[in-house]
């Protein structure tokens, strides 16, 4: 906890303990006074072994992916740090791909959680083989339904405290040649009891009363299969595929199983893992969201100031216009429910036009939305800017035109301005800048193309910054190309120049690119993504 935390507990000023979900990849600011944050990192679960018929031998469940909590772990307020949500291990597909290890989950550069081990299945190399990781998966015996077949190892690589546990063995036998459970958080996976019931999957733990990292069941040849560990893990089968871990739990995915004659089935996907952030921040603190994630409304909270900043405009190619700013909106004082969640939804910047006559393309929608009765804000993303002889596109705020002729892109009432035009005079041809959220984009002459129009300042709670600036506009063989608007507009180019970016998480539109003779004409640049910022009153 911070000195100026502490203070303000110390003084009875109100804080507020904030809870952040990731259930994908992306990155965490640090708000202002925040030194600590508490955490969950659940790595993805591993994939379920196959049934290849031929053999007629059950399949071991797949591991959960690695659980890791802690408190106090230190971070330094306005620092982002990059955030990591392991992806699914693939189910095995037989009669010849094994099964995948999930994906690695992690906080900043300092705490990592293993992808779940992957469940046997009687092909490969070694036959019946388990992988180990931050549960370990499921055994299944050889080809041939005899000897042993261990589970993957579990706490890989080890830590302390231990991130999972070991899959369970399988010890075949007839009539139905079980395969062990994958390993969970809170126990191992379980070897089959008898030759006619698969193992259970290890149980997950729980994380403020949701379960987590459960393993998956294993799979057999007709019998009993192995249900998943609490906490996402898929149940095995003993006639078919094998279930899919649960989304965003780290749940193993369940081991396969069939019919002797029958056919082939593939074993279950392990679950996506998850990260969660808990912090303490004052009454009145702004937090960003630079990626995707949901925010539980904290305990004492009855209303929030937002801004809502969708991803930018891409320049068009060859002498294009600029981008448009992202759509942009802020409002205050809007009530909400302690309890409830919001989920912030970061769009991405459009990809810029080719080096040929390629229009800019959009950027996508940002939105904040939540639980009734909170009305989803969206905002839209800036239009594509134009490119010679095209017009620029609509969006939050519009694309320039390019240059010659065509229409300017129309901007959104409420959230943006018009594109502007080009010209189509010797010697330059400048096209015209892309649409602001406070201006419209500039108009292009025959030697200076146009500049990207006047982003907005957000007031100081909302954090005093400036977003969702127009990009510049290129043009022909020379000639004084347009500037990026304020708020994170890239400026345009000329001859081979290719137009520039617009500033990550600011919605800025990008800049055209420039037109040549020779060497080549240049394309625009990459649209900047968006952003949305709460302010917790």
């Amino acid at each position: 906890m911070s000195g100026i935390m502490a203070m303000l507990l110390n003084s009875g000023a109100v804080t507020y303990t904030v809870v952040e979900t990731f259930n994908s990849s992306g990155s965490w600011v640090a708000p202002t006074g925040v030194t600590s944050v508490d955490y969950l990192i659940v790595a993805g679960g591993g994939g379920g072994g196959a049934y290849w018929a031929p053999n007629a031998i059950g399949s071991g469940g797949g591991g959960a992916g690695g659980f890791r909590t802690g408190t106090g772990l230190s971070v330094t307020a306005g620092t982002s740090y990059t955030v990591t949500v392991g992806g699914s291990g693939a189910g095995a597909i037989a009669p010849s791909t094994i099964a995948t290890q999930g994906g690695t989950s992690s906080f900043g550069p300092s705490i990592s959680s293993a992808g779940g081990g992957y469940g046997a299945s009687t092909f490969g190399a070694p036959v019946g083989t388990a992988g180990s990781g931050g549960s370990g998966g499921g055994g299944s015996t050889d080809a041939f339904g005899s000897g042993t077949g261990p589970g993957g190892a579990g706490n890989t690589p080890s830590t302390t405290p231990s991130q999972g546990n070991s899959g369970g063995t399988s010890t075949g036998g007839a009539p139905n040649y079980p395969g062990g459970g994958g390993g969970g958080a809170s126990a191992a996976g379980a070897a089959n009891p008898s030759g006619s019931v698969a193992g259970n999957g290890g149980a997950g733990t729980a994380y403020s009363g949701t379960p987590y990292a459960g393993g998956g069941g294993g799979g057999g040849r007709g019998g009993t299969a192995g249900t998943g560990g609490t906490g996402g893990g898929g149940n095995g089968s003993g006639t078919t595929t094998g279930s899919n871990g649960s989304t965003n739990t780290g749940g193993g995915g369940g081991g396969a199983g069939g019919a002797l004659p029958g056919s082939n089935a593939n074993g279950g996907n392990g679950g996506s893992g998850v990260v969660i952030l808990s912090y303490k921040i004052a009454a009145g603190t702004s937090v960003t969201f630079n990626s995707t994630a949901t925010v539980t409304i904290p305990t004492g909270c009855t209303s929030i100031d937002y801004l809502v900043v969708a991803g930018g405009g891409a320049g068009g190619g060859a002498g294009g216009g600029g981008g448009g700013a992202g759509g942009f909106k802020t409002g205050t004082g809007v009530s909400v429910t302690a309890g409830n969640t919001l989920t912030a939804t970061i769009g991405g910047g459009g990809a810029g036009g080719g080096n040929s006559v390629a229009k800019g393309n959009n950027g996508t929608d940002s939105s904040l939305s939540g639980t009734a009765p909170f009305t989803t804000i969206t905002s839209t993303g800036g239009g594509g800017g134009g490119t010679p002889n095209f017009s620029g596109l609509n969006g939050g705020s519009g694309g320039g035109a390019g240059n010659n002729t065509g229409s300017v892109g129309t901007g959104t009432s409420g959230q943006g301005n018009n594109g502007g035009p080009g010209s189509g005079a010797a010697p330059n041809y400048g096209a015209g800048g892309g649409g602001g959220a406070s201006a419209v984009g500039g108009t292009g002459t025959g030697s200076v193309a146009g500049n990207g129009g006047a982003g907005t300042t957000v007031s100081a709670g909302l954090g005093g910054g400036t977003y969702a600036g127009g990009g510049g506009a290129g043009l022909y063989n020379g000639g004084t190309v347009g500037t990026g608007g304020s708020g994170g507009g890239g400026n345009g180019g000329t001859n081979s120049s290719a137009g520039g970016d617009g500033t990550i998480n600011t919605g800025g539109g990008s800049g055209g690119g420039g037109a040549a003779n020779t060497p080549f004409n240049a394309s625009g640049g990459t649209g900047g993504s968006g952003i949305v910022i709460i302010k917790f009153n």
